[in-house]
């Protein structure tokens, strides 16, 4: 007896094959009514898949297959005969094919079986190769996308069922495919037609021709050349994503050139030592780089005789940076052997030596770093401290470390002496100290301002402006108090018990359709998506409320979300109307119109050219779905009323970041805690590790309490210097930005904070329809915290007193203009800007007529 087929489930149905010599297909196709139980060569199966073919099959079994040759058969050679000589074609195939590689899979898309791709199936079968076989564009797609097959068999003889090349080009489309090798199977020519060139097909996508053949001999030498060829080749190329990934995330300074020493790849951690970007180096021979003369003049001659004899090199070298600094270096240069048995490449590993000198080159190489103020790049430098901390304790204290019973007096003595010879400092420590030393020489003057420049750096909040004189205005004062600070005045009795009633369901919502068949008043709408003026207000009034699924599922299109997620369009849909249904559609601003109009315009930044060639494709992706969730389920209270009430929420994440860090954690439980609308359960782990993190920095960013903090680094980080390079030169400073990832994290950042409160920037009536909503949510909240005799956070907002104009104002003022020029001197928004300007006038002009409602009385009439 042969081994059972393996059964494989989808929504079809049940994925079968035969393990019976009495059927002549290899997947037989039975019809199965709804509900109904059959029989299928012996096995009893049950499904409930409609009165249709299953659209992908499954096939995994080693019994030899019956192979009949229609050829023969046409001759009059017996079914009998052809079957013995298939199963002795097909014996000896299998003996060669014990060494195969059992984790290659295969994916066969014919309209119809036939002897072809019998022919094809059972070749697999006897190479040992797990084997699919797909009769519609879509079930191969979605089959693909879940298998990741090595190997894909179309039929490209009969256009009438399908578009062949159709199909490989959406396959081609797709991330996974880079390692997958596409065969064509053509119809075979008569001996007097000229044979036609492949390179229309290789265009298309696909990386082989195979003439019509369905000997399975034939079919079983074509997949095994493949396997030995392109596919062994591909395994070898996914390994070395790895290394490069590895060599990417390194500590130590990597350094790879050729045979001629010239340049081939240099990692991150070589750049910041060196100071050199990648495309300055990238392509030249080492001649070309300036040398120090601290170095034996014979020191080159030296290591070149050594690693040109294939032996490897090591020892201490001084090298000289962009900076014109040399720097000493412990280096081991690695001979890599190649074709041939020649020396191929050179490795070169560089550390840093421990010395008194290249401390002091320390500070320089992180003051040239433009994102020296970031938590990344203080971790990085504590650990290249912790070597040279090892190497910088006194033998006392290590003797008195290493006694039976050293006192309390000892240690604590010995313990100071270690911790005054560390090397650790902070960039803020090293900034101080510097202006400590300029103090040294300076008049008394100079040397009284430093005083003052040291009081404000060894304070805390140094990105947070200090309210003076002319600021103290109430309405500014309270919108600041009110957004920036976690309102921690705790009366005791009253505790604000957040809504538990999260809507973690949908399944009474409506399946929503398909972008291409949306209602024509809401494809007309969406046809003018992709302009700043777009109005979000009309898409809520079509939708019903519901602008946030229509909106999302057009722009994701856009973008390609889907294929870079490897998921489908139907699981994109189920996760739209999830997140949909957890925003509060009762709050008059914090509901999903307000999450489509910052995804709309986050997606609007995202097609500017300069954010565009500064943010990679997983960034983009991130920015989308962070501009999605980034307010679900919010309250329609501020972070500051809820801890003054003691909600849950507050208790739960201790008063920081309430909302934003609610916000986030609910999305990821919201899409993992139902299959059908998990956007990620395709993507590997390392790339989802990688987008979460993106994804929760991103919505973190919109917490008010930092905002000047991430405006600050921006315009220090990003705008600085790309002004004082574009003066120094014509060069682009982008791809200098896109170098550094701290740099893409503050661009991401500040991307979806303008676009959390890009409401002054938009068209005047819809900034004026925005200020009534938002003005609406904080009266709401001012009558609360009455109600229960909660501390009023912003008092100015008492819907009886109350004056809007003067709080648009304050907002503008106080908030969007610093951060919107300088995100509008990197992204380049000339219409936004403008719009901003007439709105800034709509408000002045309300507030010089004592107007306190969001138009004039003869306007609202």
């Amino acid at each position: 007896m042969g081994c059972a087929p393996s059964i494989h489930v989808s929504q079809s149905g049940v994925i079968y094959c035969r393990d019976s010599d009495e059927s002549t297909s290899p997947h037989q196709t039975a019809a199965l009514s709804q509900g109904a139980a059959a029989t299928l060569h012996g096995l009893f199966v049950k499904t409930d898949a409609a009165d249709s073919i299953p659209s992908v099959l499954a096939y995994r079994s080693r019994q030899p297959p019956p192979c009949p040759d229609p050829r023969r058969q046409e001759r009059g050679e017996p079914a009998a005969a052809g079957r013995a000589r298939a199963r002795r074609c097909c014996s000896s195939a299998e003996a060669e094919t014990q060494t195969s590689h059992a984790s290659v899979k295969v994916l066969l898309i014919f309209a119809k079986e036939d002897n072809q791709s019998d022919g094809f199936w059972w070749a697999c079968d006897r190479a040992g190769y797990r084997c699919n076989f797909a009769r519609t564009p879509e079930s191969a797609l979605e089959c693909f996308l879940d298998k990741h097959h090595e190997i894909i068999v179309i039929d490209h003889r009969h256009a009438r069922y399908f578009d062949a090349e159709a199909i490989c080009r959406s396959i081609r489309a797709t991330k996974p495919s880079e390692h997958t090798v596409i065969l064509a199977v053509v119809p075979c020519i008569s001996a007097d037609q000229e044979e036609t060139s492949v390179l229309p097909l290789l265009h298309v996508g696909f990386d082989r021709i195979f003439m019509e053949n369905s000997s399975i001999i034939a079919c079983y030498n074509e997949l095994i050349q493949i396997e030995h060829g392109e596919v062994r080749s591909q395994f070898k190329l996914r390994a070395c994503n790895s290394v490069f990934t590895a060599l990417d995330h390194c500590h130590e300074a990597i350094e790879i050139t050729s045979e001629d020493h010239v340049i081939q790849y240099v990692n991150p951690a070589f750049e910041r030592m060196m100071g050199y970007h990648k495309g300055e180096l990238m392509g030249k021979e080492l001649t070309e780089l300036p040398k120090s003369d601290k170095n034996r003049a014979d020191l080159l001659d030296t290591i070149n005789m050594c690693i040109k004899k294939g032996k490897e090199w090591q020892g201490v070298y001084y090298a000289r940076r962009k900076s014109g600094d040399s720097i000493q270096q412990h280096v081991r240069i690695t001979p890599v052997i190649g074709q041939g048995g020649k020396i191929r490449h050179f490795v070169s590993i560089k550390k840093l030596c421990c010395t008194n000198e290249n401390n002091k080159q320390l500070y320089k190489i992180h003051r040239d770093e433009k994102f020296a103020g970031d938590n990344s790049q203080a971790e990085s430098h504590s650990f290249r401290c912790k070597n040279r901390r090892k190497e910088s304790i006194d033998v006392k204290s290590i003797t008195s470390r290493s006694s039976d019973a050293p006192s309390l007096q000892n240690r604590r003595y010995s313990s100071m002496a270690r911790i005054h010879s560390m090397t650790i400092e902070a960039p803020i420590t090293k900034v101080i100290n510097i202006i400590n030393t300029a103090q040294e020489n300076s008049p008394v003057t100079v040397a009284e301002a430093l005083d003052r420049v040291l009081e404000i750096l060894r304070t805390t909040e140094l990105y947070s402006p200090q309210l003076g004189t002319k600021d103290e205005d109430p309405h500014t004062s309270d919108l600041v108090g009110g957004l920036m600070t976690d309102g921690l005045r705790r009366l005791s009795g009253n505790e604000y018990v957040f809504s538990k009633n999260v809507n973690q369901s949908y399944s009474h919502l409506s399946v929503p359709i398909t972008v291409n068949d949306v209602p024509p008043c809401i494809a007309q709408l969406l046809d003018n998506e992709e302009s700043w003026d777009f109005n979000i207000f009309e898409l809520e009034a079509v939708t019903n409320k519901r602008p946030l699924v229509y909106l999302g599922l057009k722009v994701f299109a856009r973008f390609g979300v889907c294929e870079f997620l490897n998921c489908s369009e139907a699981t994109l849909r189920a996760w739209f109307q999830v997140i949909e249904a957890n925003y509060h559609s009762t709050n008059s601003y914090h509901n999903s119109t307000h999450a489509a109009d910052v995804l709309h315009a986050t997606a609007f930044f995202l097609g500017k050219e300069r954010v565009k060639g500064n943010l990679d494709r997983l960034d983009e992706v991130a920015a989308l779905i962070a501009a999605t969730v980034h307010d679900v389920d919010h309250p329609g209270r501020t972070n500051s009323f809820l801890c003054n009430a003691g909600s849950e929420l507050a208790v739960l994440y201790n008063d920081t970041a309430v909302l934003e860090s609610h916000h986030t954690a609910l999305a990821f439980q919201l899409t993992a805690k139902d299959n059908k609308c998990n956007i990620f359960k395709n993507i590997d782990r390392n790339h989802y590790r990688t987008l979460r993190q993106a994804i929760i920095d991103m919505v973190l960013a919109t917490e008010m309490t930092k905002h000047f903090e991430h405006v600050n680094k921006f315009v220090n980080s990003i705008n600085k210097p790309m002004a004082s390079e574009s003066e120094g030169s014509d060069c682009e400073c982008a791809p200098n930005v896109k170098n550094f990832p701290e740099n893409q994290t503050l661009i991401k950042r500040m991307m979806i904070k303008c676009a959390d409160v890009a409401n002054p920037c938009r068209p005047l009536d819809l900034c004026i329809e925005w200020a009534g909503r938002i003005s609406e949510e904080y009266f709401a909240q001012t009558d609360e915290e009455k109600r229960q005799g909660l501390p009023v956070v912003m008092p100015v907002f008492d819907r009886k007193t109350c004056s809007i104009p003067k709080s648009q104002i304050s907002f503008i003022d106080y908030f969007i203009t610093d951060m919107f020029d300088a995100w509008d001197a990197f992204a380049h928004l000339p219409v936004l800007m403008e719009h901003l300007a007439v709105n800034y006038k709509h408000w002045k002009t309300l507030d010089e007529l004592k107007c306190k409602s969001l138009r004039l009385p003869a306007e609202n009439n």
